[in-house]
């Protein structure tokens, strides 16, 4: 739409950004504590809107986030509070919007882009694609949840929400270091997006608990935290939303708490990783049951050279990438992917021969270690010009825990 100019949306304008979120997501969210939340993470994010003079009719914010890669941080836009307003859809507000935010992360320095969808069908023809997957758990509590490992029998604490963050903080940063997809938290977010009062999506859960594990005057060797519901009947279930621990000892233990607390039969926990190691040590799998897998985070390759810089890589390469991206012109191309024994990489543009073929979107499905190119090769989706260069990027890629997601936004 050329009547349509793309600018930063003012904090004198967040009401009005947050009336037109409610529209088009049909009123969700709009009670006045949740709108006062949303206000303040608004006043935090970088704010494209689409006006129509000076009618707002499209709105994109972006957290600035430190999104871990296999050995690295790299700066990430989170994108959020994607809103067109119902009269201008179909009309290329949101393209106008993604397209002023690549601008915006290029002068930034962000090479990636992530962001959490409502609809999977839209997001592709941007470059983004999931990155990584999650389980959702269930436990039946109805008997003692058994192991065939000895927990961790150190003590458990319960530690109140605004004194966790200080308190598990470094737990939390210990595990984004072992695995990639995992959002750098301030206090800012540990109060916002992990450790609300009250639960965004249902407001029948309780305040959020947390409990530690580990010795008086030590660093914690995990936590959990979780929510608890009862429903009409009297059952209860506990609604896990994170755990974390240092060693299987210590996760074995706090998975029997939450399989133990009184009055619930039922453990729901959402968003695991599909490594996690109760798969492994939990000794009746009739009672720890993968309910659901689905894609967690999308991610887009925003700036490529940069993105693939940045990581580090497992295993030598020299390959010559094809790289096809519609959404972002100035990434489109080949490029010489070298890596040596230290897991450094350099990319240089070359007129070489490629030896795969494949879009952004791919390179994304690739990046932090969950799918593998062998894969995409298979489904069609990646071509591959050298016998064997599949397999080469993907023992470089490799990864020792698959990449996992918790934090939605």
């Amino acid at each position: 739409m050329t009547d349509l100019e793309y600018r930063t949306i003012p904090e004198a304008h967040l009401d009005r950004a947050l009336d037109l979120h409610y529209l088009v997501f049909l009123g969700k969210n709009c009670e006045d504590e949740v709108r006062k939340l949303h206000h303040e993470i608004l006043e935090r994010c970088d704010r494209i809107g689409a006006y129509e003079g000076d009618q707002l009719v499209g709105l994109l914010a972006a957290h600035r986030l430190e999104l871990s890669v296999p050995g690295a941080d790299l700066a990430c836009a989170g994108v959020t509070f994607v809103s067109v307003a119902p009269t201008h859809r179909r009309r290329g507000v949101l393209s106008g919007m993604i397209a002023e935010l690549w601008r915006r992360c290029a002068t930034a320095g962000q090479p990636l882009a992530a962001l959490w969808v409502s609809e999977t069908g839209i997001y592709g023809r941007f470059g983004f694609e999931p990155a990584t997957r999650s389980y959702t758990f269930e436990i039946d509590t109805d008997v003692p949840l058994k192991l065939r490992i000895a927990a961790d029998e150190r003590p458990l604490r319960l530690v109140s929400p605004a004194e966790a963050p200080a308190v598990i903080s470094a737990r939390h940063n210990a595990a984004r270091s072992e695995r990639a997809g995992r959002v750098a938290r301030d206090d800012f977010w540990w109060r916002t997006h992990i450790l609300p009062e009250e639960d965004e999506e249902n407001d029948d859960l309780s305040p959020p608990r947390v409990v530690t594990i580990g010795d008086a005057g030590e660093p914690p060797a995990g936590y959990v935290v979780y929510r608890t519901i009862t429903d009409d009947e009297g059952r209860g279930t506990v609604h896990l939303r994170e755990l974390e621990a240092e060693s299987p000892a210590a996760a074995a233990a706090l998975w029997r708490y939450v399989a133990s607390i009184d009055l619930a039969d039922k453990v729901r926990a959402w968003g695991r990783p599909l490594d996690d190691p109760l798969l492994r040590f939990a000794a009746d799998r009739d009672q720890v049951r993968v309910t659901q897998e689905f894609p967690a985070l999308w991610l887009r390759l925003v700036d490529v050279p940069a993105a693939l810089t940045g990581r580090a890589w497992s295993a030598a390469v020299d390959l010559v990438l094809e790289v096809g991206d519609g959404s972002v012109p100035a990434n489109a191309g080949r490029y010489r992917l070298t890596v040596g024994a230290g897991g450094a990489a350099e990319v240089s543009r070359t007129s070489d021969a490629p030896d795969l073929s494949l879009d952004v979107r791919e390179l994304a499905a690739c990046y932090l270690g969950d799918l593998t190119a062998g894969e995409l090769v298979r489904a069609g989706l990646v071509v591959e010009h050298s016998p064997g260069a599949a397999q080469t990027l993907d023992a470089a890629s490799r990864t020792t825990l698959l990449p996992h997601t918790t934090d939605e936004f």
